[in-house]
């Protein structure tokens, strides 16, 4: 893999992890709710749960480029379709996901509170773990996505095992580094990522991302089999 692929993959899933959802929400909460250091737990739980569900994808895009090689190209279209479709629910419901994560800003208060009101009662370790591990895999659609996505940064005529690596490697420097970031600044970020339209255009920026890694995807596609 070279460095310009790995930077461009690394780019644009800095972009995608940074936009709110299940995993930076309970991150974002817990964090405010106990601090930093009784949210790392949740963090390591977080990224197990997705660690897993990352090498259930390399596993089968390895399978099928090895066995049945003419489905790894159903499979990128059908991938590249999917992404176009998450791309337009982006910028369509942007609008709606910042209204969400005002509400979701709107009940911290309270939860604070009552986490005080019981004496800060924080769970074990392992309870932590679990957690986030359980809400990382109560999205198995991080499944479809991973096929979806990693296909375009992978070159199926080089060693596979080393480019998994490398874009394993990337995608959890920026799902850790923004699970960091939503714990440790808690209201701070989310206020400057609610101050005007900062959200709603992160959304639809990723949007255009994902339909921009589609039709890269359709177009590997049409010019191989050409």
């Amino acid at each position: 893999m070279s460095l310009s692929v790995f930077l461009l993959f690394l780019f644009s899933t800095v972009l995608v992890s940074a936009t709110p959802g299940p995993n930076m929400l309970l991150a974002f909460q817990y964090g405010l709710n106990h601090g930093v250091r009784q949210t790392l737990w949740v963090l390591a739980g977080l990224s197990f749960g997705l660690f897993m569900l990352l090498v259930s994808a390399l596993l089968g895009i390895d399978i099928i480029s090895r066995k049945l090689p003419w489905l790894l190209t159903v499979m990128k279209v059908a991938g590249a379709l999917y992404l176009i479709y998450l791309g337009v629910q982006s910028w369509r419901y942007a609008d709606d996901t910042v209204q969400f994560n005002k509400d979701a800003e709107s009940q911290v208060p309270q939860s604070q509170t009552q986490a005080q009101a019981k004496g800060h009662i924080v769970k074990s370790a392992t309870q932590r773990f679990r957690q986030g591990m359980w809400v990382s895999l109560s999205n198995p659609k991080a499944i479809l996505f991973f096929a979806a996505f990693f296909p375009k940064f992978i070159n199926f005529n080089a060693p596979l095992w080393p480019q998994y690596v490398w874009l394993t490697l990337g995608f959890f420097i920026s799902e850790t580094t923004w699970q960091m970031a939503y714990t440790i600044g808690g209201t701070k970020l989310s206020g400057w990522l609610g101050q005007g339209s900062r959200l709603l255009w992160l959304n639809r920026i990723c949007g255009l991302i994902f339909i921009f890694i589609a039709i890269a995807l359709l177009w590997e596609v049409v010019a191989v089999n050409i």
